[in-house]
């Protein structure tokens, strides 16, 4: 089996999710983890697929001639890795809205070597008190030897400092 990720925008109108799966499915190929979403008028998304061996490339070419249609995707094969020994935990931020609160969080993690897997943000209202709140709800991955007192700690330091809350549990 050939296993690959591909990536996917276009201005986001009814029926590309059935662009896309059609193709698949003709190839025999499995749609197996999706993360798609609708932004401010475009449409992105990332895909696992998988597809037998002798049907990859009659996959793709059918894929890329979505870019008639206005879809413009990007393929990667891959190959699965074993993640080895590691922690997964996840983390939960709320705090009122500013700039550079994801830029100060992930370096905060990249120096602890922590790997952000999954990370998914939002700007809302903040009710009663007006003005925005950041949201962000992310799973991230630490070696097994990551001490993870040391890892909350030093992102308990860091919510003081941007005046939010962060939350940090196993996954």
């Amino acid at each position: 089996m050939a296993t690959f990720i591909l990536t996917l925008l276009g201005d986001d109108r009814p029926g590309l999710v059935s662009a896309l799966s059609t193709p698949i499915k003709a190839h025999g190929g499995s749609w197996e983890r999706s993360q798609l979403s609708q932004l401010e008028g475009k449409f992105a998304g990332i895909v696992v697929v998988s597809v037998p061996d002798a049907e990859y490339d009659g996959l793709i070419s059918d894929l890329s001639a979505l870019g008639d249609q206005g879809l413009k995707i990007t393929i990667e094969r891959t190959d699965e890795t074993d993640p080895g020994d590691s922690v997964r935990l996840a983390l939960h931020l709320l705090g009122a809205d500013r700039p550079g609160i994801v830029a100060e969080i992930s370096s905060a993690l990249a120096a602890l070597d922590v790997n952000i897997e999954e990370l998914e943000t939002d700007v809302h209202e903040a009710p009663m008190a007006g003005g925005l709140l950041f949201e962000a709800n992310a799973v991230l991955n630490a070696s097994s030897g990551a001490r993870t007192d040391e890892i909350r700690g030093k992102l308990e330091a860091l919510a003081d400092e941007l005046m939010v809350d962060i939350a940090l549990t196993d996954d």
